[in-house]
């Protein structure tokens, strides 16, 4: 691959983009957050922050990557030359390899239910003995680590592909059918009992259970669901054309990512409540309850067999977006080191999740500041290094790339009215640092020093 590849259109590139979310961050992620934030007030927090902030932020990776046609790194050394700006770059590379690590570790998980499944012995359990069956399969560390290496072997082999050939290609015959069984699994949801106490607790808000710790996890969540923060889709916009719009793309995906969140609760809490479940019982959500889903479907788990294919392909187009962007900051266009590289970051990053992969085993007495491994990679990631990360671009982008560039790239393709380009300008100059910067003080306690 030379840095000229494109995606081949504007579609492409849009399930491509949105495959690097969908994929645990709206399907696995938000259930449990959620159900750990307060449901429906978490859902509403979340949705103010990605549509004031994560969009036009969203929008500025776009402007930076796709202006300059280069890699993250390579990108704010071309706007901010003989300026320290391309450690903005790093940042996102180092964000990204501690994410994927954790990421990939989850990945596992899935391919271990996908040979459970296979193999029948996942039918007609009771709740109790899925979470055995889980709980089981975590502790293991030959299960786990094996599951873990088996995800990143997959990633890699497709990210050393390119772009077209292997990122897009994957993502246009993957999204599409999870789409479908996604509907399958909400309409089987919806028809359980007890459906109306799940409905109450995603929709309805309780804002008396808000906390400092769960506008922040809010906050994470938007930029997590969008892969915002960490320079990816300044990557991922680096192979846009320059006659598609930017706006479009950023709309469409921003509206993918929400309908899946949606749809995502909607599947998993009526579910919870009908089958007696906790809603805060944290990342093992998502195991507990679709097996019971689908056991109760007249040939459920076959059904529960595709789902999880297609869960496991949304998984990876978010791990490709990953390695792709360290990929490309180092291979620098050239094929040969493209595949060189892919492998050499990729099993680095294996390497690294080891021990998230041992933390509900071996590991899960090891703490660090009160955390697991796991949890720990999880919470620098999403509740630190992405908000960061969007701090600075929010900072850059006004600060540093001319007004003429920046509506020239907002016009192609398809422009916007100059008064939305103020306004998206305003939010990025104005309201996206000073409300990042107050969800982050709040949490580090840093107001009750001060005051």
């Amino acid at each position: 691959m030379n840095e000229k590849e494109q995606w081949s259109s504007r579609f492409g590139f849009i399930l491509a983009a949105a495959g690097s979310a969908i994929g645990l961050g709206a399907i696995w992620k938000f259930p449990y957050v959620a159900g750990m934030n307060g449901g429906g007030a978490f859902l509403f927090i979340f949705l103010l922050f990605t549509l004031i902030l994560g969009l036009p932020l969203l929008l500025a990776e776009f402007v930076i990557g796709r202006s300059t046609q280069t890699n993250a790194v390579s990108a704010y050394k071309m706007i901010a030359p003989d300026t320290k700006w391309y450690f903005l770059g790093y940042l996102g590379m180092g964000t990204s390899f501690l994410l994927l690590s954790f990421y990939s570790v989850i990945g596992g998980w899935i391919i271990y239910y996908l040979l459970k499944t296979l193999t029948g012995t996942l039918n007609d359990l009771t709740p109790e003995q899925y979470n055995v069956v889980f709980a089981n399969a975590i502790s293991n560390p030959f299960v786990s680590i094996s599951a873990h290496f088996l995800f990143m072997l997959t990633t890699i082999f497709v990210v050393s592909k390119g772009v077209q050939k292997g990122i897009e290609r994957a993502s246009r015959f993957m999204m599409p059918i999870l789409f479908l069984l996604f509907l399958v699994l909400i309409i089987r949801s919806l028809t359980l009992p007890d459906v109306v106490r799940g409905l109450t607790f995603l929709f309805e808000p309780d804002f008396s259970k808000l906390t400092s710790e769960a506008i922040l996890a809010a906050l994470g969540q938007s930029f997590f669901t969008l892969s915002i923060g960490v320079s990816a889709m300044v990557t991922y916009s680096s192979y846009v054309p320059k006659e598609e719009s930017l706006p479009k793309a950023a709309l469409s995906i921003v509206f993918i990512n929400i309908v899946i969140v949606i749809l995502a609760g909607l599947a998993i809490f009526p579910a919870v409540f009908s089958f007696g479940l906790q809603p805060d019982a944290g990342p093992v959500l998502l195991f507990q309850v679709l097996p019971n889903v689908f056991n109760h479907m007249p040939f459920g788990m076959l059904f529960f067999l595709a789902f999880l294919l297609l869960f496991l392909f949304a998984s990876l187009t978010s791990a490709f977006s990953m390695l792709e962007l360290q990929v490309a900051i180092v291979a620098k266009g050239d094929d040969l080191l493209r595949k060189k590289w892919s492998w050499v970051i990729g099993l680095s990053i294996f390497l690294l999740g080891i021990p998230s992969a041992l933390s509900f085993g071996p590991l899960s007495d090891f703490f660090i500041f009160g955390k697991s491994f796991f949890d720990l990679a999880d919470y620098l990631v999403s509740n630190m290094l992405m908000p960061i990360g969007a701090l600075l671009i929010s900072i850059f982008v006004p600060v540093k790339m001319k007004k003429s560039v920046l509506y020239a790239e907002l016009q192609s393709g398809g422009g916007i009215p100059m008064y939305l380009f103020r306004v998206w300008l305003f939010i990025l100059r104005y309201v996206a640092p000073v409300a990042i910067f107050l969800v982050l003080f709040d949490v580090l306690g840093i107001w009750d020093k001060i005051l």
